[in-house]
């Protein structure tokens, strides 16, 4: 009985440490496996982040702080710029929309508007910008524009608006931070055209417009 009690034992502890070196030898496995699920679940999970999404300009997908070569691109594009800045000593709120029918040229429509505690002022007008590409992330431009300015007097004055002829000129700069977007901030004299209140004659007024805000650039095609 004791003998067979001692072989019983002996089969057991056999099968014991034939278990742990099996777990032993199959944790490696195991473990290599684990972490090439892991890897495939990332990989899965990174082009999963990527997927539904459209590049407006597909050169730019992994890239949306990189310029592309050469001089800025100005050939049939259009562009949009909200900015905000000062008309005088005033606030002025400004949306300008522009085309460039050649890489040195653009046409642009600009409202503008000065709000203020008696009176209040819309301008609106079309320039003439002028640049010459350059390939950096910084590029001057000189504009050149002529419009109307009506100013609308405010409840406490008894009075109809009055429309004036606008003469506006200067310069600004765009600092690019992708091919589509740019910082954009711009500075012009705007002289107001009007009737001499000492004379017969006209009279003009001058004062500075200064204002930044973005330029949002789409291409028409090639």
């Amino acid at each position: 009985m004791s003998a067979c009690i001692c072989i019983l034992l002996l089969a057991l502890c056999h099968a014991s440490a034939f278990d742990v070196t099996g777990a032993s030898a199959a944790t490696p496995a195991a473990s290599a496996s684990s972490r090439n699920a892991a890897v495939a679940a990332g990989a899965d999970t990174s082009s999963s982040r990527h997927e539904g999404r459209t590049y407006l300009v597909p050169a730019l997908e992994g890239a949306s702080t990189k310029l592309s070569s050469g001089p800025r691109p100005f050939l049939h594009r259009v562009s949009f710029s909200p900015a905000y800045g000062k008309l005088g000593e005033q606030t002025y709120f400004v949306f300008r929309f522009a085309y460039s029918p050649n890489r040195w040229l653009g046409y642009e429509i600009g409202l503008g508007h000065n709000p203020a505690h008696s009176v209040h002022g819309l301008l609106h007008n079309l320039s003439a910008v002028l640049r010459y590409p350059v390939a950096f992330r910084i590029q001057p431009y000189a504009n050149l524009g002529y419009g109307m300015l009506t100013v609308y007097p405010g409840r406490t004055i008894n009075a109809d608006p009055v429309t004036k002829n606008v003469f506006t000129y200067g310069g600004g700069l765009e600092i690019y931070l992708r091919d589509d977007v740019a910082i954009r901030g711009e500075y012009l004299g705007t002289s107001v055209i009007g009737r001499d209140p000492l004379g017969p004659g006209s009279a003009s007024y001058t004062y500075r417009q200064f204002t930044i805000g973005f330029s949002f650039y789409r291409s028409l095609g090639r």
